[in-house]
């Protein structure tokens, strides 16, 4: 998931609400029916949660998915398309128990087979998956006990496997489409969930319909039945002023990504709510290549995060609603060790002094330091806009006072893609969500370098004794042993330098005060729509 650049600042008035919708009862109770029009920021171009990891996904998937297990209210794994599940000893076999009576927009069954084709969907080469099909990495195969119970084994003890069956990447897809035609699955999903997809139009909007007959939502959405919208128009507004705007002025009901610049604006009418959640897992970092220079060079590295001043860059992008962070796990995370704090810290003196004693002593015309010649530079590449990203233009700023050329290369993004997956770039700016403290191992273990599957360790660490301390906290019980594991890697990070941590990972989204029952996710702090109704 690449980094989210904040955009030109502009200070807007609110204005009224959204469009009214049907009436809320005389006691205040919800009243179905409705449309409720919506805006987001960039739209996935997929609707397949196997084959993506954007992060729209997280708000998108639970509109037509259900999960075979959720995240309750106080973030603890709960029932949902599983009513219950046993675990072996071993940790190596989980034998779910699964809901019965739920049926696929299609009309198919939902059972045992098609929860095993599920699996294998997730890691079929043909899907492409750059997330699901890591999250089940240790799945070997499963077994159909019955037509409602399955059993999956394991390679070895995975802690985090039931929590990323939580996540809505990892939505079950219809078992009849996964056979027949899998390749309609990214314009034409099917799922179980409370919506289904009536028109999808690339790069333009997905219009999404009530599912009759739905009556299976989790426990802690607090309602019974089919949802009480008759459907949500989601429409792309990729410019943030432009999202404030309509929303102010009634054009849309809610925004999934508000802008920090008008999050002041929005907090002030009442007639709004505005929510600003962090997300768990990876905070904004500027990943180095660790695997080719300058970077391959850890004075250098340590230079250049000793360089920046993660508060001011925060500061300036966040307009007071970013988090500053300065280790490489959020601070939302389970097991997140508040020792590291401190460490990486802005000291101009200490960079300049690194560098000299790395060799980078010369300065060329422009102030830039040199060895031998030549420059220091780092190449950054992001996807190409009208203007340069942000975020890099900071950094290229805080960079420069130490004599670092960072240079920012934009690039489509096929092309950029094709970069990213070659490790042909010094560094990349980006965030990873996830629900599960496994982020580390997902970014930072050896095996997550991209080789026969999409890999998601860009930063190219391979350092054994880091290795060693992700595999014995992902094969852990959630208990000590774990906690003592992901401590010492957090602190193993901070000696590798594999980054720069900048700032948490917030979801900011707001919504008119007309639009009751919204709930949030525990897994993703997104806005879930199931209950959610329309009044004057």
């Amino acid at each position: 998931m690449t980094a989210l650049s904040a955009v030109a600042l502009l200070a807007l008035a609110t204005g009224c609400a959204g469009p009214a919708g049907p009436s809320a009862g005389a006691n205040g109770e919800p009243v179905a029916g409705g449309i409720l029009d919506v805006s987001i920021s960039a739209e996935p171009g997929c609707l397949d949660g196997h084959g993506i990891s954007a992060t729209q996904q997280q708000f998108l998937g639970r509109l037509i998915y259900d999960n075979v297990v959720t995240l309750d209210e106080d973030g603890d794994i709960a029932p949902y398309l599983a009513e219950s599940w046993d675990v072996s000893e071993d940790g190596r076999t989980y034998t779910f128990h699964l809901k019965q009576g739920v049926t696929f927009s299609d009309g198919s069954p939902w059972n045992a087979e098609v929860l095993g084709q599920n699996f294998e969907h997730m890691r079929d080469p043909a899907t492409k998956s750059p997330l699901a099909a890591a999250y089940i990495a240790p799945y070997v195969d499963g077994t159909v006990i019955d037509e409602y119970t399955f059993e999956a084994h394991l390679a070895y003890p995975y802690t985090p496997f039931l929590y990323t069956l939580a996540q809505s990447w990892l939505g079950m897809n219809s078992g009849k489409a996964i056979t027949e035609s899998p390749e309609t699955l990214c314009q034409e999903p099917i799922g179980t969930g409370p919506f289904t997809v009536a028109d999808y139009r690339p790069g333009q909007s997905i219009s999404y319909t009530k599912r009759e007959g739905y009556d299976w939502a989790p426990e802690w959405l607090e309602g019974d039945g089919a949802a009480l919208l008759d459907g949500v128009e989601v429409t792309l507004v990729s410019e943030p002023v432009i999202r404030h705007q309509s929303l102010a002025s009634g054009q849309y009901d809610l925004t999934e990504n508000l802008a920090p610049q008008n999050a002041a604006a929005v907090q002030a009418d009442p007639d709004f709510t505005y929510e600003n959640l962090p997300r768990t897992g990876s905070p904004y970092v500027l990943s180095f290549n660790l695997g080719r220079a300058p970077f391959d060079d850890l004075a250098v590295r340590q230079a250049f995060a000793a360089a920046v001043d993660t508060k001011a860059v925060t500061d300036s992008l966040g307009f007071g609603t970013y988090t500053p962070i300065d280790g490489f796990l959020s601070k939302e995370s389970k097991y997140y060790d508040p020792t590291v704090e401190g460490v990486l810290a802005h000291d101009p003196e200490r960079a300049n002094e690194l560098l000299d004693d790395a060799g980078w002593t010369g300065r060329d015309d422009e102030g830039f330091r040199t060895k031998d010649g030549k420059r220091l530079v780092v190449e950054v590449p992001t996807v190409e806009s009208s203007t340069p990203s942000p975020l890099l233009v900071q950094l290229q700023g805080e960079a420069r006072k130490a004599g670092f050329d960072l240079q920012i290369i934009q690039l489509p993004q096929a092309q950029l893609t094709e970069l990213r997956y070659a490790g042909d770039y010094d560094a990349l700016a980006g965030v990873w969500h996830t629900n599960t403290t496994d982020v580390l191992f997902i970014r930072y273990h050896s095996s997550e370098i991209t080789g026969e599957r999409i890999g998601q360790n860009s930063s190219y660490v391979n350092d054994p004794a880091l290795d060693e301390l992700l595999a014995t906290a992902r094969k852990a019980d959630d208990g000590p042993e774990a906690a003592e594991a992901y401590a010492k890697a957090q602190h193993r990070l901070l000696e590798i330098v594999p980054g720069v941590p900048l700032y948490e990972n917030p979801s900011q989204f707001a919504y008119a005060t007309t639009v009751q029952g919204v709930a949030v996710d525990t897994s993703h702090p997104v806005p879930v729509l199931t209950y959610a109704w329309k009044a004057e």
